[in-house]
């Protein structure tokens, strides 16, 4: 399993992961808990291990130019 995510893709996924865990334990203001908010696992886990299936499939890499 190679990486392929560039660093600001998993800093916006992880972004947007904690973001929706937040929401479905009801950390955000003016918005209930609702438990669509656990799918944010899903975005903060790839950028953790820093590899999309998703992007596999498609033959997308955002690591930009190896030399």
């Amino acid at each position: 399993m190679t990486t392929n995510m560039g660093s600001l893709d998993r800093g916006v996924r992880i972004l947007v992961g904690l973001a929706l865990i937040a929401w479905a334990l009801g950390f955000v203001p003016g918005y209930a808990a609702n438990a669509w908010g656990w799918i944010g696992l899903i975005p903060l886990g790839t950028s953790l291990l820093g590899w999309c299936p998703l992007y596999t499939v498609l033959g997308v890499s955002t690591c930009g130019r190896r030399a």
